[in-house]
């Protein structure tokens, strides 16, 4: 069947993709024998639409498992949805325009199930469309029962590791959100906000003896950005090498409007440069409050409630909502003549990263995982991981050399994985469900035996942290419970982006380590993010994306917007741009039409090996050579994860070699009538651009695998992909530096022609009368005479002398001279 002349990319990748999957052409063959290649793919929220900014680090990791998979690996590949926990909550709230509260909980968690399926059956169309070579056979869920099974069995295993604790303790909390969460989900964010200083009346000493004299009052400015906290306050702290306050430690210090007095302390912690140098400290503020009531012993004033209002020990200002509180206690402490001061500020807050609401610190009950005391041990698993770059495995280490706070991995929400736990009523005991009931809802269903005491059980209604359960993604997506999971790990491949290194990355390590006491993964590749216009990266819940993906991938096709989230290199951002994209179109109808080219020319009588191998110009050869070092350049650098640089290999012996100079050259030969010249001309043609297809493949998997069946495959049984038929090898033997020298020398030739035309406005077709070339080096120069052919057909030149003398010509290299003659 002929070339069609155009390329028609939607058509075509359609086709591809029904063909690939009617052919099961990336299934995973547990029979296979050769080494399995496992990629722990990240499950994609079901919390919003797919973005550019996910095709972007999508395709840059599918890409190199396509090259593992050529290079012989039997690819494990599965595909999965993180459709559980506070994210897919919050989202089916917003789309639904219903609230968790106000419904019963199972009649909510329905809907977030028939929502998730909803939107993962969408995905997964889409991820189809951009060619990606997953085994959908393998996909899974974060919800479904084999990862709730999982989860709670990581559950059980790490509480009976003594590894897992409940505990009463402050934690940040979203009042948006209405759960707690962990340190790995707080972000920072700068906001404009208000120094106050605040009058605090210092507490008369207690009097000693006979006193003469009344002592006159004495009061301590105070600056705080939250007098909402006033009621919680239980300690004032001044740094102890202060000369301003020396006199002042060990006194009490009396809360204005309160009118409780707290004591005056000193510690290191309080900044002398900052505010007035005297801090107050509230249960809580931030997390130096928390450290200072932990060193110091301070008593507890639960002042924020769950719903973000005040509590009853705010007094008169309970029930009022945070920001009601400041407003009415600022108003007070104005009338009463105790605000002293009032400047703007810049400062930075921790925020929710969901929801971007500032955190408040209260103690709650929650579920925690220790790892304060493994940082040492987490450093060292993180350094038996290869790293791509690898300037993103300080990024990890920084993250667990600053670790603060223990993981605290349950939720006060509605839809994730529930805690195989009760509580007994009458002892406090905490029972565990048995493994063979896993998974299980205790809510619904009670423990296979009671407690000890006989006293009530009650269940534990807490879901688990989305990470803890993405933590256990390696033996979610391996099955880990069957044999064949069990020898799949650690796996081969973790994909991910930098921002979530602190989160998915960090977790999963922390749980394969106390679980198993090995790394999750081989090798972690870590993708930037696609910027918009205004060069801030493009997220989902920002909704900042330019255009919708499937929009570009209708406009230019999947390999082009493929071919573009292939330009930026792991770990680096880059900007959405469909200039990009058309050069991604430009190659694919450049790959078309040399293909379709070198199909035009009828069959020659066959000819053997030995003969063709004979005929081979010095040009033939040099293509051969550089084929043979761009296989091998190309190749490396995938192997190192470069795929954008392998790109730009593939792309300058494409375009540069094949195209401009090979195919013009031996344009003679494929015309001529005689078998020997025209096959000599297309085996090396050939060989050249089967090896740029294949080396493309990974990157631009339709338009390849199409001209791979229309060029190469011929009339053989069953189906054979491009994509399965192997990598291209290098040929030591055919690397020829002297035959890369004649087509170096033959390249400049042409080069020097080109501007000959277009310097005196000929068309470059335009036939020329004579070319003059002038070397000493008579080995050169046999060379070149033997490739004359090929010289004559990439000049346009009617007659070709040499000379020796150069005198009057123009040097194009240094042991070759030139005249051109019309």
């Amino acid at each position: 069947m002929g070339f069609p002349p155009r390329y028609d990319a939607a058509q075509h990748e359609r086709d591809w993709q029904a063909t690939w999957a009617t052919h099961q052409t990336f299934a995973f063959d547990p029979h296979d024998t050769r080494p399995i290649y496992a990629v722990d793919t990240p499950p994609p929220t079901v919390s919003g639409e797919i973005h550019i900014g996910h095709v972007y680090s999508y395709v840059q990791a599918e890409a190199m498992i396509r090259f593992w998979r050529m290079q012989g690996r039997n690819v494990y590949y599965p595909f999965g949805f993180d459709d559980n926990g506070l994210p897919t909550d919050r989202y089916v709230e917003r789309i639904r325009k219903i609230r968790a509260r106000d419904m019963p909980r199972s009649e909510f968690i329905a809907t977030c199930l028939e929502v998730s399926r909803e939107v993962e059956d969408r995905f997964e169309i889409f991820w189809k469309s951009l060619g990606m070579s997953v085994d959908w056979r393998l996909r899974y869920s974060t919800i479904d029962p084999q990862a709730r099974r999982i989860s709670q069995w990581s559950f059980i295993d790490l509480f009976q590791k003594g590894r897992i604790y409940r505990a009463q303790a402050p934690n940040p909390w979203c009042v948006e959100c209405q759960t707690a969460i962990a340190q790995a989900e707080l972000d920072d964010a700068e906001r404009q906000t208000t120094f106050y200083t605040l009058s605090f009346e210092v507490a008369a000493p207690e009097p000693a003896g006979q006193q003469k004299n009344a002592q006159p009052t004495m009061y301590l400015p105070i600056a705080t950005t939250r007098p909402e906290l006033l009621p919680a306050c239980v300690a004032i702290f001044v740094n102890p090498g202060d000369t301003r306050y020396q006199d002042l430690i060990g006194r009490q210090a009396i809360i204005p409007l309160i009118g409780r007095q707290v004591p005056i302390l000193a510690d290191p912690g309080a900044d002398p440069q900052k505010g007035t140098g005297a801090v107050m400290c509230c249960t809580f503020g931030d997390a130096a409050d928390v450290t200072w009531w932990k060193a110091h012993q301070l008593p507890l004033i639960p002042l924020v409630l769950r719903s973000g209002k005040l509590a009853e020990s705010a007094g008169t200002y309970a029930g009022l909502s945070l920001y009601e509180a400041r407003t009415r206690i600022l108003a007070d402490l104005e009338d009463g003549g105790m605000l002293l001061d009032q400047r703007p500020l810049k400062q930075s807050v921790r925020i929710h990263e969901r929801c971007k609401t500032p955190i408040e610190i209260i103690e709650t009950s929650q579920w925690f995982i220790r790892v304060l005391d493994l940082k040492q041990e987490l450093l060292a698993a993180g350094r038996q991981i290869a790293w791509h770059p690898e300037y993103m495995r300080t990024r990890y280490e920084h993250w667990v050399e600053n670790l603060s706070w223990d993981w605290c991995i349950s939720r006060q929400r509605f839809y994730g994985v529930p805690f195989p736990v009760w509580h007994c009523s009458q002892c406090g005991a905490i029972i565990l469900a048995e493994p063979h009931q896993l998974p299980i809802d205790p809510t619904a269903s009670m423990p296979a035996q009671g407690c000890a005491c006989g006293g009530e059980l009650q269940p534990d209604t807490d879901v688990m942290d989305t990470w803890a359960t993405s933590s256990v993604s390696p033996l979610i997506a391996t099955h880990f419970a069957e044999a064949q999971g069990k020898q799949m790990l650690p796996m081969q491949l973790r994909p991910q982006a930098h921002d979530i290194i602190r989160t998915w990355a960090f977790d999963t390590i922390v749980k394969h380590h106390l679980h198993f006491g090995q790394i999750p993964w081989e090798t972690v590749i870590i993708s930037g993010h696609a910027l918009a216009a205004d060069g801030t990266s493009i997220h989902k819940s920002a909704g900042n994306s330019p255009i919708a993906p499937e929009t570009l991938i209708s406009r230019h096709g999947a390999d082009a917007v493929r071919y573009w989230a292939c330009g930026g290199a792991l770990g680096a951002d880059q900007p959405v741009t469909e200039r990009e994209m058309k050069q991604g179109t430009r190659l694919v109808a450049k790959l078309w039409s040399a293909a379709r080219f070198l199909s035009g020319f009828a069959e020659q009588p066959p000819s053997t090996a030995a003969a063709i191998e004979q005929a081979l110009l010095p040009t033939d050869r040099a293509l051969r050579s550089w084929t043979q070092r761009t296989i091998n350049r190309a190749t490396a650098q995938y192997r190192q994860y470069e795929y954008a640089a392998a790109r730009e290999t593939i792309e300058r012996f494409f375009w540069d070699m094949l195209c401009d100079n090979a195919l013009e050259w031996s344009k003679g030969r494929l015309y001529e009538t005689e078998p020997l010249p025209h096959a000599a001309a297309q085996s090396a043609l050939r060989m050249a651009l089967l090896a740029s297809l294949k080396l493309l493949a990974p990157i631009m998997p339709h338009v390849t695998e199409a001209i791979y069946q229309q060029l190469f495959v011929e009339g053989e049984h069953g189906f054979h992909s491009i994509h399965t038929d192997g990598w291209p090898s290098v040929d030591p033997a055919l690397v020829d530096p002297a035959a890369e020298r004649i087509g170096e020398a033959v390249i400049a030739i042409g080069a020097a022609v080109r501007r000959f035309k277009t310097n005196n406005r000929l068309g470059l077709g335009t036939q020329l009368s004579k070319l003059v070339i002038a070397t000493e080096n008579a080995e050169l120069r046999e060379l070149l005479s033997a490739a004359e052919p090929d010289l004559r057909s990439l000049t346009r030149c009617d007659t070709i002398s040499w000379t020796t003398d150069s005198a009057g010509m123009e040097s194009i290299l240094p042991d070759l001279a030139l005249l051109i003659e019309r």
